[in-house]
């Protein structure tokens, strides 16, 4: 590959003078809120209203400047759904898609830290991706299910299969499980272990289906330790 030398005018004025690809990273996502966007578009195309709802405490002013910025960058891409549907969208482009698994090793680092608030707001795509990050591998081997997550404003599909987990958007009625409840519902019953039921009147999810099933998905994640360290609250 050719190297060639990008001017001033080529391209937005940089933070760094810096080569590493870790600072030209930091200057396309590293604003306030843009990974956060770039998570949330990650299981697909969601209206700006959606994305902002899913983000609290952005103010729309920022939300425009962040997803005009990562269009510029070539991470984000604006275009409109076809009939019926017929709105405006904001989606990945397959470069940044990319950059989901580095989102996930991000989260799974930081997930390690005391100040890790297990019980602040997830979205529903903060709470899928949490799965994708924290299932142990190994626990996978031999499983072969379909679970369907049902948010109160989204739904999720979670396959196992072949020893590995895929998350997409979406509802299919073949489910081997389904859990119905909210993001924190969600973290009571996959990562506090809370015993199911139907209703959810333990303030996990509710089951319905295979119950061993659900027992054996559940049993595939696990929070990290948290580090001890001299000085970190």
């Amino acid at each position: 590959m050719k190297l060639e030398k990008v001017t001033e005018s080529g391209r937005a004025k940089r933070w760094y003078d810096d080569a590493c690809g870790t600072a030209l990273a930091l200057e396309i996502v590293g604003e306030r809120w843009a990974l956060l966007i770039m998570r949330e578009l990650v299981y697909g195309p969601r209206r700006f209203g959606e994305v902002r709802a899913n983000l609290p405490g952005i103010s729309a002013n920022v939300l425009t400047q962040r997803l005009e910025s990562l269009e510029a960058a070539g991470v984000v891409v604006r275009r409109r759904l076809p009939s019926p549907a017929n709105v405006q969208v904001y989606d990945l482009t397959d470069w940044g898609r990319e950059a989901a698994p580095l989102m996930r090793q991000l989260g799974a680092w930081a997930a390690r830290s005391p100040r890790h608030d297990k019980f602040a707001f997830m979205s529903p795509a903060s709470a899928v991706m949490s799965l994708e990050t924290l299932v142990v591998p190994e626990r996978l081997a031999g499983k072969a299910m379909t679970v369907a997550l049902r948010f109160p404003d989204d739904r999720f599909m979670v396959s196992v299969e072949n020893g590995r987990l895929h998350v997409e958007r979406g509802e299919r009625a073949d489910a081997d499980v389904t859990f119905t409840g909210d993001t924190m519902a969600l973290r009571v019953t996959v990562y506090g272990k809370a015993p199911f039921t139907a209703d959810g009147a333990n303030g996990g999810l509710a089951l319905a289906g295979d119950t061993a099933a659900a027992h054996a998905f559940v049993e595939m994640f696990e929070l990290p330790e948290t580090i001890t360290a001299p000085g970190v609250e």
